[in-house]
């Protein structure tokens, strides 16, 4: 059966424009984007199948091109798509924070980074620098390592933020097992960082850590 022969409430467009994008499954999501099937299935069914795939929608999201467009149904106008789809969620997500004080918007905050670097298959360092009312001047990786490991180095750290005239930063940093727990060397490097940044006046305001599905804050945790 076609998507149109089915109960309106069920369609993910109509499901959409009534009850918001929050209500839809991954699946119906994926519909939406993929616009049509293929020949015997339907768009949602294809959804599903693509999710089963890939393993998740983590995975289909962070997919190479080559794995992207391999995939039944997919291709390379597809992978475009879903690159422009993500990127202008970043842009749309970087221009809020350039507009807001940061510090003061915690769950903005762990939306972009989570959008940065919940896909990153490898471990990336960043920072996020700041003027002096916390709002960001702009966001900068820095450091990227193996899969479950980044050199930092915080000589370097302290000449960016010199360069971009910050007057505090945050950091952040991916765990790309998922689990956003932070680590020992986690927080050795944190008390070096925020150490080294006081030498020249420059907070450490946070130190974000991202995971698949939670995004942890060091100042929460009191650990700033």
């Amino acid at each position: 059966m076609a998507i149109t022969d089915w109960p309106l409430a069920e369609r993910p467009r109509e499901k959409l424009l009534e009850q918001g994008a929050a209500a839809l499954s991954d699946a119906e999501l994926l519909a939406i984007f993929l616009r049509t099937g293929i020949a015997g299935i339907d768009a949602v069914s294809l959804a599903r199948q693509l999710l089963q795939q890939f393993g998740g929608l983590k995975p289909l999201l962070a997919a190479s091109q080559s794995e992207f467009c391999q995939a039944r149904g997919l291709g390379e106008a597809k992978y475009v798509q879903l690159q422009a789809v993500l990127e202008l969620s970043r842009r749309f997500l970087q221009q809020q924070l350039q507009r807001e004080t940061v510090f003061s918007e915690p769950e903005l905050v762990r939306k972009y980074l989570s959008h940065l670097l919940s896909h990153e298959q490898r471990e990336v360092f960043m920072v996020l620098y700041l003027d002096n009312q916390h709002r960001m001047i702009c966001a900068e990786p820095l450091f990227q390592g193996t899969i479950d490991a980044s050199p930092v180095y915080p000589r370097i750290v302290v000449q960016r933020a010199l360069k971009h005239n910050a007057a505090a930063v945050i950091l952040a940093h991916n765990h790309p097992s998922g689990v956003a727990e932070p680590s020992r060397a986690d927080r050795a490097i944190t008390e070096r960082l925020t150490q080294a940044m006081a030498l020249v006046d420059i907070r450490v305001l946070d130190h974000f850590v991202v995971g698949d599905a939670e995004v942890v804050s060091f100042a929460e945790r009191g650990w700033l």
